[in-house]
């Protein structure tokens, strides 16, 4: 263990922050070999390892490190895909520095594995080098799944249900799949080819995939039970409906909330433009409302999208932001800048109807609220206004009404979440629910530790429903 403690945190090679801020290629280069063996080497074996704890879908960490050690690159990636579907996705965007990492043993004395690169690593390893296998499926059972909406909860159900030996169809409402994967999260951190790699995996496994098709409009939930004649629905439709702060000028031009300025950048491809059908507001002068990590994205989108200045507006201090240390870092790096303890109370527009600017707030922080995270209070005489000529509002999404408007007898709580138990039953029997739509707006991998645990229960519904 002394050993294997004198061995530093391996840092990913990526590119430099002011040429990576005028670009949309993804900013880490991931580890070679070398790199990758000497940081999975770090790991010290525990008998009870605490990282498969800390991992929302339980994967064997040690084990698929130990492979990385001996140069068993392809056989450790299929060995994290016994839990995980989507390894080359999580590896990116996983908060591992909260989960696995944070309880690494490693770590209690010095830096902790670092467990999502090697992850990334082992992934792109397998696909780079055309090494990825299809799993041997179990006899058809002759159940029809359908699940709706093709973000990382509902890609995991459908990986999960096809293994089974399950007919599983997922509808998704946009042209392409991987939900938030694919509109919300941009290039740079996450390249669209990845996650289309991943969607090709579940097709090979026999997933089919209906585009263009709004579930609660082309067809109700009930109409998939009864009229489709599926045996199970999964509902995984996210959380994309934005939040704005409902303080006067919103409704200029020029405001965005960040699901739009992130959806016409990410999946329609504005950054390309004219290339690109898809136009885009290319300012000068950017704000974007809000500390977590769609707020960074947002930010460092503006930035590549050529603006001069982007502030990222937050009513709390840094150390109560949501977003990853890790993005947090390179947005400093790239020129972002922050202005903690500020709040908008209005947007300021010109004669012609666009955004000029902003009036804030100074705050400071007082008792902890229902969060845990100090209230922030307005210090009174503070105000101050700033010139920008565009406003990014990124501040938190609710769950699409759609599926709950249209299906009577889908119980939701106040905030519009389909209320579910922990295996994903809703109030409707044979429908099935988890991710973003239950929990509200989280993470990759809470969302498809969700979907795991009702995948395995509609597995269960259907064979209790044969009998």
């Amino acid at each position: 263990m002394a050993a294997k403690e004198k061995i530093p945190r391996q840092a990913m090679p990526e590119q430099e922050p002011l040429v990576r801020a005028r670009n949309f290629l993804e900013v880490p280069f991931g580890y070679t070999a070398e790199l990758a063996i000497a940081e999975a080497s770090r790991c010290i074996q525990c008998k009870n390892p605490k990282c498969v704890a800390g991992c929302p879908v339980g994967i064997d960490i040690p084990a698929f490190l130990k492979m990385i050690t001996q140069g068993e690159f392809a056989a450790s990636a299929r060995k994290i895909k016994e839990m995980n579907a989507l390894p080359a996705i999580c590896g990116r965007v996983c908060p591992q520095e909260e989960q696995c990492e944070k309880v690494c043993v490693v770590g209690i004395k010095q830096e902790p594995v670092a467990i999502g690169r090697l992850e990334r690593f082992a992934a792109d390893f397998e696909r780079i080098n055309e090494l990825v296998t299809i799993p041997e499926r179990a006899p058809a059972t002759g159940k029809r799944i359908a699940v709706v909406g093709s973000g990382p909860a509902g890609l995991t159900v459908a990986g999960d249900l096809a293994l089974l030996g399950h007919d599983v169809t997922v509808f998704e409402a946009l042209h392409k799949a991987g939900g938030v994967l694919i509109y919300g999260i941009p290039e740079f951190r996450l390249p669209k080819s990845i996650v289309q790699s991943e969607v090709n995996y579940l097709e090979q496994l026999g997933v089919k995939f209906v585009f263009n098709s709004v579930i609660g409009r082309t067809l109700t939930v009930y109409e998939l039970l009864e009229e489709e004649k599926f045996d199970s629905v999964f509902l995984g439709t996210g959380a994309g409906l934005p939040y704005f702060m409902n303080i006067p000028g919103e409704n200029f031009n020029g405001v965005y909330s960040a699901n739009e300025f992130l959806t016409r950048s990410n999946l329609m491809r504005a950054f390309d433009f004219p290339n690109s059908d898809t136009p885009i507001m290319k300012a000068k002068r950017v704000a974007v409302l809000g500390g977590g990590n769609v707020a960074m994205d947002a930010a460092r989108t503006a930035i590549r999208l050529g603006a001069e200045k982007v502030s990222v507006v937050y009513r709390r201090s840094r150390n109560e932001m949501p977003a990853r240390i890790e993005e947090i870092h390179h947005a400093e790096e790239e020129g972002i800048e922050f202005r903690f303890l500020t709040n908008p109370i209005e947007l300021l527009g010109d004669d012609q109807g666009w955004v000029r600017g902003m009036k804030m707030v100074k705050m400071e922080l007082g008792e902890p609220d229902a969060s845990g995270r100090r209230r922030p209070v307005v210090i009174e005489g503070s105000e101050y206004e700033s010139e920008f000529d565009c406003v990014v509002v990124s501040i938190g999404n609710g769950s699409n009404p759609l599926i709950p408007q249209t299906t009577p007898g889908l119980n939701t709580n106040k905030w519009g979440n389909i209320i579910a138990t922990d295996d994903g039953a809703t109030s409707i029997p044979g429908v099935y629910a988890g991710g973003d739509v239950v929990i509200g707006a989280a993470t990759v991998i809470l969302a498809m530790g969700a979907a795991r645990k009702a995948s395995a229960a509609m597995h269960q519904y259907m064979i209790e429903k044969e009998v």
